[in-house]
């Protein structure tokens, strides 16, 4: 189960010497790789990068969503699949659940047809990347021991804490206090022990006329890391 476009929470993209292996090590062995196209939309720093599936597409099993694109409530998904597995794929959806509406894909495809999905999805990208730069230039500016990790993609980043500063714990207590929701790095580590900490950072909930002040609330959470 790979996620090579946009790692989370870390925001790494998966590098090109690591896809080539995968993809070779799926061909060699015969085993199916699962890609998970998570935030393939959204890379503001460069063209979003072209998915692992294209370089072994018999051993690769792509899935995506609009749940960020559009929204998460219209439930919709997708999967491409090697051509051996499309009548176990298919037969297994009909076993576990005949219910996918039809409308929400005819209006998905007519608009993926006439390029206003296109459209929507580069006014979503430019907006999410203003959100992104503004984040990262405040962080610098105002609370200049907090690092941003992850590369310039998705609608997370992550706030690494300093060393001897104030930890996960304090911070999420602030973040309360601010009305923040906040995730801690904690929640992500098989064993925290003494992993580094820091805070996943979603910047696309905000109302418009709302982030200025977030921000704000971020920098006095973060302004004593």
């Amino acid at each position: 189960m790979l996620t090579p476009a946009h790692q989370y929470p870390t925001g790494a993209t998966l590098r090109p010497d690591r896809r080539r292996a995968f993809a070779a090590w799926a061909r060699d062995t015969g085993a199916p790789i699962v890609e998970d196209d998570y935030d393939g939309e959204f890379r503001y720093d460069r063209q979003p990068v072209g998915a692992l599936q294209g370089t072994a597409p018999d051993h690769v099993v792509y899935g995506g969503t609009t749940s960020k694109t559009l929204a998460p409530a219209l439930r919709l998904a997708w999967l491409v699949l090697p051509a051996h597995l499309v009548e176990p794929f298919a037969e297994a959806k009909r076993l576990a659940d005949a219910h996918t509406p039809s409308l929400a894909q005819l209006v998905l495809a007519d608009l993926i047809g006439t390029h206003a999905f296109d459209r929507h999805v580069r006014a979503a990208r430019l907006r999410y990347r203003r959100r992104r730069d503004l984040l990262v230039e405040t962080l610098r500016d105002r609370a200049p021991r907090v690092r941003v990790l992850g590369v310039a993609a998705g609608l997370h980043a992550l706030a690494l804490l300093p060393d001897g500063g104030q930890g996960e714990g304090e911070a999420m207590r602030r973040a309360a206090f601010h009305d923040l929701a906040l995730m801690p790095l904690r929640d992500h580590w098989q064993d925290p022990g003494e992993r580094p900490q820091g805070l996943v950072v979603g910047y696309s909930t905000p109302v418009g006329a709302a982030y200025p002040a977030a921000l704000d609330a971020l920098c006095a959470v973060l302004a004593q890391a």
